[in-house]
């Protein structure tokens, strides 16, 4: 395990070694982090996600520096960030500290050119992100506030709301989320027998209605009233 610490010279090996345990290394302290470190980059996300990666980084590029000592220091920060995730959880006023409150940028279709300048975007990058949520007029804009994660979130004025069921009293049926039975031509068992099917069922439908067989299959779903949707190969 010499090629954890630091060497004069480090040979082909080493290097293929060294990136191989970092790489795991990182995914283990990814997992740790949470999805939250991820999806979500706060103050505290940011920051231990940008130390974390330079950390790693430089016992990738120079052989002086031991890979030890950089795990050593990872696995410390890690248990510091789950800390103060925990404690920001715990505490409500050092939660407002450290995440700052949303800033509105529009309100009731004017943009707050004083929102713009706290929460340190253009216009530019606001119409960009209003795009993104398929609005197409500020002024069908009830609020828009910059979320400390920084994502905009948009409500749009009532007037312009798409129209749903419930609006005109029309009633639904219940969501229900297909399952995949079929993947890259391969059948999914255990999806399988929570409707109660078997393999033979499935051959039998392919040939029915798509006169295929599973090999072709590269996406097939059924739902709560055997509805089969099937997706081939082309």
């Amino acid at each position: 395990m010499h090629f954890l610490h630091s060497q004069e010279t480090l040979s082909i090996m080493d290097w293929i070694l060294r990136a191989i345990i970092a790489f795991f290394f990182l995914l283990i302290i990814t997992k740790l982090l949470g999805q939250r470190s991820i999806s979500q980059l706060r103050v505290i996300d940011f920051a231990i996600t940008l130390v974390v990666g330079n950390i790693i980084a430089h016992p990738l590029s120079d052989e002086k520096l031991g890979l030890e000592g950089s795990i050593i220091t990872t696995i410390t920060l890690v248990v510091l960030y789950l800390c103060g995730v925990f404690i920001i959880f715990k505490f409500p006023s050092i939660r407002r500290l450290i995440n700052s409150p949303p800033i509105t940028v529009i309100q009731n279709g004017e943009i707050l050119y004083d929102g713009l300048k706290k929460s340190k975007i253009s216009i530019d990058v606001l119409l960009e992100e209003l795009r993104e949520e398929k609005v197409d007029d500020v002024k069908k804009v009830a609020l828009a506030a910059w979320e400390p994660n920084g994502k905009l979130s948009v409500f749009l004025d009532p007037k312009y709301e798409p129209i749903t069921p419930s609006m005109l009293n029309i009633e639904t049926k219940s969501f229900y989320l297909p399952k995949t039975i079929i993947k890259e031509g391969k059948i999914d068992f255990n999806e399988l027998k929570s409707f109660n099917k078997n393999e033979n069922w499935v051959i039998s439908e392919l040939d029915n209605l798509y006169q295929t067989n599973v090999k072709n299959v590269l996406l097939a779903t059924l739902d709560d009233k055997d509805n089969l949707k099937v997706f081939l190969y082309k």
